[in-house]
């Protein structure tokens, strides 16, 4: 049994009855149909009752249409069942209860999605790379699972999974699971993912998909205009896996492959396992921001085979997940390129404690749970977890501390955890080897205080250094622009270039930038996107206003757009300009993003 499951785990986020009962094997049978923008079919749900007397089964739903429910004893044979939805809530969706009768455990249900689903973007080939077939991607997490599947959407409650999905003719799926090459005898894709996992984890993506090996265990899908300049940027990922491997134990999932997705992916990866669904926006064609694959390849251990419990513990997958970054990143490029990106996320861990509506925003645990998960979505809980693994790395020693983090990984493997547990295992098996060298005050200081602690370790960059250095003497009048250097900086010295720049910066300065790097219209998302929000906050949006707009037209990553409207929404005038902006492009964004930017607009 599940150990959390048999505590006092308590989800905000979910109706399930996952305490009496449990789901241990999702089982789909859907098809795509883009005419509709809908998913059909059916889904079959293994239970274990862990309450002997159970009869009913409550499931997570949300914009879903249930046609009906069965019952059965053995999986094979079926009889109608009763059902009932209750009431609609605004975040959470709707529970679907399922009468359980005496000796069943299978449910099915059969439904069809709804074209506003949030866990799905339907695409039209004009938004597409190849412009010529549509696109359907999936995005679970965090509750988005039960928009597309009722279920019991909980990360504490983990399944196996198998699909068998029909699509148009010409076009594939690939989704988080062992997948087959072609199509079955019934003309259907089908799909096994043996390793129990946490629902948010389960994807589908559907388009004119190609595929490239870059190693034993690893490959690109893409779609055809993509998959050459993917397999080039993400050429070195066998061997990122395999420093993996060395640092943290044995990858457990069998393969490890990308799937580019088009621009509108709302974030910069995701980590469904065997399948990272990940942004185009990356390809820059130097592989400069592979740190991103290397992150969501980290989630192989934290997050995926570690999950936190509840999104109150989200912190315990993308903490770990950062910390494991940095150390993948100095493994395999050197100190000096993992230090860089340290700097680079603690300002970015500031600049969103700075924008934090809440102390409770600022912890690594909260007091209260947020209405919404998506709602408190910030670096805080990737950047300062990552500083609190450091700080005890630190005070303990790397061999210490990496032999306590794979201890953490073994001993909780397949699982899902809450901070309550990992804070009880890090006492037991990291501190008290040391007595007094951390007390509990400090432990709760980086954990439950809203103030980053007096000694928490940075980092520092000679590079990044030289990059603040050649700003501040071209501000001030002392050299030319074009002395800067910036012809040769890497991805992350524009970054950090912009991320001490001042709001006063004068027309005339911006201007001459501009002229000598090209950065309106620039070809590299990461940096446009600075550009875009230094002009606005600078007073200058009507110089890049339609460079801006195409810009936000095709990039949806909110990692990117976010901090453009944001900007804008900063005065009154550039708030009506977001609202523009967003009322002629939103449309195109996937509906996460959509309600991200509503939110930034109004000013919530």
């Amino acid at each position: 049994m599940n150990p959390v499951l048999a505590g006092d785990v308590v989800d905000t986020h979910s109706f399930a009855n996952s305490s009496e009962v449990r789901t241990t094997h999702v089982a789909l049978d859907l098809a795509v149909d883009f005419a509709k923008k809908e998913l059909s079919g059916h889904v079959d749900l293994t239970l274990e009752r862990l309450k002997p007397d159970a009869d009913r089964v409550v499931l997570d739903t949300r914009a879903l249409e249930i046609l009906g429910a069965d019952a059965s004893a053995d999986g094979k044979t079926w009889a109608k069942t009763s059902f009932a939805l209750g009431a609609l809530d605004p975040v959470l969706g709707r529970p679907l209860t399922v009468s359980l009768p005496a000796g069943a455990t299978h449910v099915r249900v059969r439904y069809h999605s709804r074209p506003e689903a949030s866990g799905l973007q339907w695409l039209k080939p004009a938004q597409t790379a190849g412009k010529k077939l549509p696109f359907l991607f999936s995005q679970s997490q965090a509750i988005h699972a039960r928009s597309w599947i009722p279920l019991q959407d909980s990360p504490a409650v983990r399944a196996t999974y198998d699909a068998h999905i029909r699509t148009p003719k010409g076009l594939r799926a690939v989704m988080s699971a062992e997948m087959s090459e072609g199509l079955d005898a019934t003309g259907r894709w089908a799909f096994t993912m043996p390793q129990p996992i946490p629902s948010y984890l389960i994807a589908l993506a559907v388009g004119d998909i190609g595929f490239q090996a870059m190693g034993p265990r690893t490959g690109v899908y893409a779609e055809a205009a993509t998959l050459k300049a993917a397999a080039y940027e993400f050429a070195e990922t066998e061997k990122t896996l395999e420093v993996c491997e060395k640092l943290f134990g044995p990858y457990r999932w069998g393969r490890y492959d990308l799937l580019v997705l088009p621009p509108s992916f709302p974030y910069g990866g995701m980590e469904n396992p065997r399948l990272t669904f990940v942004t185009p926006t990356v390809i820059t064609g130097d592989r400069r921001l592979v740190s991103l694959i290397a992150h969501e390849l980290a989630h192989s251990w934290s997050g995926n085979l570690v999950t936190n419990a509840t999104w109150e513990d989200f912190w315990l997958n993308e903490g770990f997940t950062e910390y494991l970054t940095y150390r993948l990143t100095e493994a395999q490029f050197g100190k000096a390129r993992g230090d860089m990106e340290r700097v680079i996320g603690t300002a970015a861990l500031k600049t969103d404690i700075g924008l934090a509506k809440s102390d409770d925003d600022k912890k690594l645990t909260r007091s209260t749970p947020a209405a919404d998960p998506d709602e408190v979505f910030s670096s805080i809980p990737y950047e300062r977890g990552a500083l609190f693994l450091v700080y005890l790395e630190t005070k303990f020693g790397r061999d210490a501390f990496d032999a306590f983090l794979r201890g953490w990984f073994d001993d909780h493997a397949f699982q899902s955890a809450t901070s309550r547990q990992f804070l009880a295992y890090l006492d037991a098996k990291l501190l008290k080897t040391k007595p007094g060298l951390v007390s509990p005050a400090e432990i709760s200081a980086w954990v439950s205080n809203p103030d980053l602690p007096a000694d928490a370790v940075y980092a520092s960059s000679d590079a990044l250094a030289k990059v603040d250095a050649a700003r501040d003497a071209w501000l001030a009048g002392k050299t030319a622009v074009t002395a800067m250097g910036g012809a040769e900086w890497t991805v992350q010295e524009w970054e950090h270039f912009f991320e001490g720049f001042p709001k006063t910066a004068s027309a005339a300065q911006l201007q001459a930038l501009d002229a000598a790097f090209k950065l309106t219209g620039s070809g590299n998302a990461i940096i446009a996107s600075h550009w875009y929000k230094l002009a606005v906050d600078a007073g200058q949006t009507a110089a890049v206003l339609p460079a801006m707009t195409e810009y936000l037209s095709r990039v949806g990553r909110m990692k990117l757009i976010g901090p453009i409207y944001r900007a804008l929404a900063a005065t009154d005038a550039g708030r009506a300009q977001a609202q523009a902006i967003f009322a002629q492009v939103g449309s195109g964004y996937h509906p996460i993003a959509q309600q991200s930017v509503e939110r930034i607009i109004k000013g919530s």
